[in-house]
């Protein structure tokens, strides 16, 4: 296999047509999965995937193959940038079509190293404490993750762009009796994993399930945790494409324009995309291999930033790729692999719990479907601990729900928002990760019907 670097320029050697982008990506993976108390499995593996993207110009426009290939072999290179030249000729002209992005300086720090590696070892901390917890009662369930994905982006106008992203998380899920509870976390290295508090809260959760209580569908003052919120929040940032919203195909539209400007809630909520937040970085350039309504392949290379998708509670920003932005004469913003909310206090979840008379705690969301993308409606089913609140402490376990909720009204009928902390979203956590968020309380959080499930 030869260098990833080595393939971005005998590709770009190869082009005939106008212009081309090269992406390639070696990824190193490892993973370790656990059930009933015993370790079960562990796996390691290597792989790359690589795309040429190539641009036939006709005046002002321009049409665009793309080719992705997973091989390894230097002799496929050639036939995969002719593939991707004779599907740009056969293609429909490009409806975001801009000149490339042109290079404000040298090749990236890093450009000529080799790819990151993970391995097993990097569970060293993960297993030993793990190990503690299997000794206990409770039976314990879960696999952790790591993967290391480093990209190198190249073009026909010297643009060298490389990245590497590290993605980590872990997941426990704790059985006793007919109960069941879920802890999760994202993590760079797991060196920041706390394991016992992991397990103390699947205890804690657990023992909360001793006393089981029947509820019905209805409108209840309800905790979201920091994961719940995660899942919420991130629907919506995906909904925040520009051109939906100027096309009145969203909830992010209203009459003449966009919901921009339209202020949700008092609480100085700020809701952003950030590539250079601690923890949570990712690449601080755009790399992708089609085009979107949010992203175009025209972009690639082109510096990313902090992105306020809704500032002190106000919707401050759209994405809009360079063509987009151009048409509808606003700012470029493109889609964060990350997602943040800021603006609360500093409570704690526990905190919001003892000031609760009577309410919901829950735990996690989970298959998260959109009813109604005019109004964003969500539905969705709780899992794995729905529990009462009453005169602010936990007495018991309830039934799951189907929830029917907007991410959009919920930040408009939000009453309080806690601290903001690293957490892991359980319902999309096998594309997103890397997120940071509050705890926030909804006076009358929606549970449409009663669930079955567990």
């Amino acid at each position: 296999m030869i260098p990833a670097q080595d393939v971005v320029e005998k590709a770009l050697s190869l082009v005939t047509v106008d212009d081309a982008m090269v992406i390639v990506t070696d990824a190193a993976e490892t993973s370790l999965r656990w059930a009933g108390n015993s370790m079960t499995t562990n796996g390691d593996s290597r792989s790359r995937s690589w795309t040429v993207v190539a641009v036939v110009r006709d005046g002002d426009g321009a049409r665009v193959g793309s080719v992705t290939s997973s091989s390894v072999d230097p002799d496929a290179i050639t036939g995969v940038v002719r593939a991707a030249e004779d599907a740009a000729r056969g293609a429909r002209p490009a409806e975001d079509a801009m000149d490339l992005i042109t290079p404000s300086g040298a090749a990236d720090p890093g450009w000529s190293d080799g790819p990151a590696e993970t391995g097993v070892e990097v569970f060293g901390r993960l297993a030993g404490a793990l190990s503690d917890g299997f000794d206990g009662t409770d039976r314990l369930y879960g696999f952790a993750h790591h993967q290391m994905h480093t990209t190198w982006l190249g073009t026909t106008t010297g643009v060298r762009r490389r990245f590497t992203q590290p993605t980590g998380s872990v997941e426990i899920n704790g059985k006793r009796g007919d109960a069941s509870a879920w802890v999760g976390a994202g993590t760079l290295d797991f060196t920041d994993v706390d394991v016992p508090d992991l397990v103390a809260q699947l205890s804690t959760r657990l023992g909360w399930a001793d006393r089981t209580v029947q509820l019905p569908a209805g409108r209840y003052e309800t905790l979201l945790p920091p994961s719940a919120v995660a899942d919420l929040m991130i629907y919506l940032m995906w909904t925040m494409e520009g051109r939906g919203a100027q096309e009145g195909h969203t909830a992010l539209a209203r009459a003449g324009g966009t919901r921009v400007g339209e202020r949700l809630t008092d609480i100085p909520l700020t809701l952003f995309s950030d590539p250079r937040a601690p923890g949570l970085e990712y690449a601080p350039f755009v790399s992708t291999a089609a085009s979107s309504e949010s992203v175009s392949v025209f972009d690639n290379g082109m510096d990313t930033g902090r992105v306020d998708w809704v500032r002190d509670g106000v919707i401050t920003a759209l994405a809009y790729p360079r063509h987009a932005a151009r048409e509808f004469d606003v700012p470029v913003a493109v889609p964060g692999d990350n997602l943040l909310l800021t603006g609360g206090s500093d409570t704690t979840l526990d905190a919001m719990v003892a000031n609760t008379e009577r309410g919901l705690l829950l735990t996690t969301l989970w298959y998260i479907r959109e009813v109604d993308p005019a109004t964003l409606l969500l539905t969705g089913l709780t899992r794995d601990g729905v529990y009462l609140v009453e005169n602010g402490r936990v007495t018991g376990a309830v039934n799951n729900f189907r929830f029917n909720e907007s991410p959009l009204d919920l930040l408009r009928r939000v009453t309080e928002v806690g601290a903001t902390q690293p957490t892991l979203p359980r319902e999309w956590k096998d594309w997103f990760t890397r997120t940071a968020m509050p705890p926030v309380r909804i006076p009358d959080f929606h549970m449409s019907s009663v669930s079955a499930a567990q």
